[in-house]
């Protein structure tokens, strides 16, 4: 089962999710969550506490990463474990999709005016 929160800062809206995407409903909420932040300049979608990620999970990450672009919003991951970045590798499409480190992150978030929290 997936969960996600969202939550703003300035531009960028940091979409959570905790779980599993594996099932279409978990699939469709993600869309759902992350399309609902169509007024941000930038979508970060935090996936740090994502345990499985299916192929139509995998589908929907190339998807709103073009759904994004189209848009004119900058569109990353963070923190996907190794095997959701070999899963996006295998697809071809891991360089259509950008990916954060920590640090890259917290330069985000700066930008933004934001004082992060120290890890």
């Amino acid at each position: 089962m997936l969960t996600v929160s969202a939550e703003r800062f300035g531009k960028l809206a940091v979409v959570e999710c905790k779980g599993r995407i594996v099932h279409s409903e978990d699939v469709f909420k993600l869309r759902d969550a992350v399309q609902a932040q169509a007024s941000a300049d930038m979508i970060t979608l935090d996936l740090e506490e994502i345990k499985a990620l299916g192929g139509g999970g995998l589908g929907m990450l190339v998807f709103l990463a073009k759904w994004a672009r189209d848009r004119g919003v900058r569109f990353t991951l963070y923190g996907p474990s190794n095997p959701i970045v070999k899963g996006l590798s295998g697809t071809g499409s891991s360089t259509e999709l950008e990916i954060s480190s920590f640090p890259k992150m917290m330069e985000i978030l700066m930008d933004c005016g934001e004082q992060p929290l120290a890890a």
